[in-house]
């Protein structure tokens, strides 16, 4: 399994493979972190980063490609549309639907920790991870919110 996520000092990016060693440093600024025995052999059960137990599944598909795909049927579909080819209009935006359809299924799952972002590639495809959640989502942001505030606070003023 294939794990990305950044340091949780520097947030430079790292990569790292599981199973794997039980520690890791970070080569920009020596932060050392001591990995969580989550990712067992028969699935993520909890975050190797953080130790958070809730994650979510997602689709490992960049959503910039789908809305540029969208875009590019919409202009391309204006001029048949002016010249009166509804024809034309339809076959591309159609071609597109199914283009961009096709790409969302051949790309994989991916599964992220909400505190961390940590994202778990090569799980397996009936992971029992749920979908995204706001709610929890939110809760984790106000939470680095609140954390990142008090450290703000704990420094002294220059």
């Amino acid at each position: 399994m294939n794990v990305r996520f950044a340091c949780p000092e520097c947030e430079a990016p790292a990569r790292l493979e599981l199973p794997g060693p039980a520690g890791w440093q970070c080569p920009a600024c020596g932060h050392r972190l001591h990995l969580h025995p989550g990712a067992a052999d028969e699935g993520l059960h909890a975050c190797a980063i953080c130790g958070n137990p809730e994650l979510y599944k997602k689709k490992d598909f960049p959503h910039r490609l789908g809305l540029a795909i969208l875009t590019l049927a919409c202009l391309a579909s204006i001029e048949p549309y002016r010249r009166y080819m509804m024809w034309l209009v339809w076959t591309i935006l159609l071609g597109s639907l199914a283009f961009d359809y096709l790409l969302y299924r051949w790309v994989g799952d991916v599964v992220v920790c909400y505190r961390c972002d940590a994202h778990y590639r090569g799980l397996p495809a009936n992971s029992p991870h749920p979908p995204f959640e706001l709610g929890i989502a939110e809760r984790y942001r106000q939470e680095k919110a609140r954390r990142e505030h008090l450290q703000a606070l704990k420094k002294p003023a220059k």
